[in-house]
């Protein structure tokens, strides 16, 4: 039998997407900066920066989603699928 009680997410899972956020921030800052002390030109300094924060971002997200969930994350994938309610409700 199941228990009721939600699950309380640990620390490193409500910290996981701010990780994520944070390691593209900081490839888009380098590459930023780099663009920046080539060319001492903002503008595309800044279109550089903006651009890989977005590429890093998806391509992180990409990866995330491809990634096949452990025994420990299915139990909980299935006690989150088993509710008392009817389906439709």
């Amino acid at each position: 039998m199941t228990q009721n009680t939600p699950h309380k997410p640990s620390r490193s899972e409500i910290l996981k997407p701010i990780e994520l956020v944070a390691i593209s921030a900081g490839m888009g800052l380098f590459v930023g900066l780099t663009i920046l002390l080539a060319t001492r030109n903002w503008a595309l300094s800044s279109i550089a920066l903006g651009i890989t924060f977005i590429v890093a971002l998806v391509v992180i997200a990409m990866l995330a989603l491809g990634m096949k969930p452990d025994a420990a994350e299915k139990s909980d994938l299935d006690e989150q699928n088993q509710t008392g309610e009817t389906p439709g409700h």
